[in-house]
């Protein structure tokens, strides 16, 4: 089944449609809130003489922030939406750069993978529970970790029953017609906001502080309305618990190096992982 296909049935979000919207607020105080992001897990001072996969590059926000670092960089991507995204942040940064390269790939197509070969840092943020086959994704993605490599990988936390409700909430999302997908986002960025915006009121006597400051409340330089569309329209979904994934890589030879968790709460649970030597 192609991506057209599965958009078309209502299976599959564009996420690369929403990543247009937000590379236009790109900026140097974002790249930089990014580059701070990815040394800090990965405990790194610079990417100098790295090289890096990045699996899902979406925005190219990541892409670019580790191309910037020094980085040698591999971006793929299976949405052609988020394709053109990274290939923009390329253009409008690294011009002709031969130690940048950007195509389309699919997590779980292990001919594919195999193809790319070996890298020191694998990364792939909020992706590979969108694949439609997150294990699978996460096996093929592992095997492009070097020897003494890292594999930087952050998936849905799993809520239980809250999680099965939020799968109903996607398909909802994605079965309407794009001019009524406001009935679907607009009361679950009520629901998923609602408690900051009263805790900005009451603390700092100010509305949406945390709104208009996400990128730095993130840490990650992401924007919130952009990851709001992204949560509630994201299909396919896929989640997994902590120890879930930790067994899964400790199974074939990873040590765990770096944990993040989202608290038991909605969202991604980070990970860093060492590839034994």
């Amino acid at each position: 089944m192609t991506f057209k296909t599965e958009v078309n049935k209502g299976s599959r979000f564009e996420f690369g449609k929403n990543w247009k919207q937000f590379i236009q607020l790109m900026d140097d105080d974002r790249l930089k809130l990014a580059e701070e992001s990815l040394l800090r897990l990965l405990e790194a001072d610079t990417l100098e003489d790295k090289t890096f996969l990045d699996i899902g590059s979406g925005s190219g926000l990541y892409s670019l922030a580790a191309r910037r670092l020094g980085a040698k960089v591999h971006s793929f991507d299976y949405d052609p939406h988020s394709v053109s995204c990274t290939s923009e942040l390329k253009k409008r940064f690294f011009p002709e750069d031969n130690n940048w390269i950007i195509e389309s790939g699919n997590a779980l197509d292990k001919d594919y993978i195999k193809s790319l070969g070996e890298f020191d840092i694998v990364y792939s943020w909020g992706v590979l529970h969108h694949t439609g086959d997150m294990w699978n994704a996460i096996n093929n993605s592992s095997q492009c970790v070097k020897n003494g490599g890292q594999f930087y990988l952050s998936i849905y936390n799993d809520q239980g029953g809250k999680s099965k409700r939020w799968l109903t909430i996607k398909k909802l999302y994605n079965a309407f017609p794009n001019g009524l997908k406001w009935i679907i986002w607009m009361p679950m960025l009520i629901k998923l906001w609602w408690r900051n915006t009263l805790r900005d009121l009451i603390k700092e006597g100010k509305l949406f502080s945390t709104w208009r400051n996400y990128a730095q409340v993130e840490a990650r330089g992401m924007s919130a309305f952009t990851d709001v569309i992204d949560w509630v329209g994201g299909l396919p979904f896929e989640v997994a618990k902590p120890e879930e994934i930790f067994d899964f890589f400790a199974q074939r030879g990873f040590e765990l190096k770096k944990l993040k968790t989202c608290g038991g709460g909605i969202g991604c649970n980070e990970f860093v992982f060492k590839k034994s030597s």
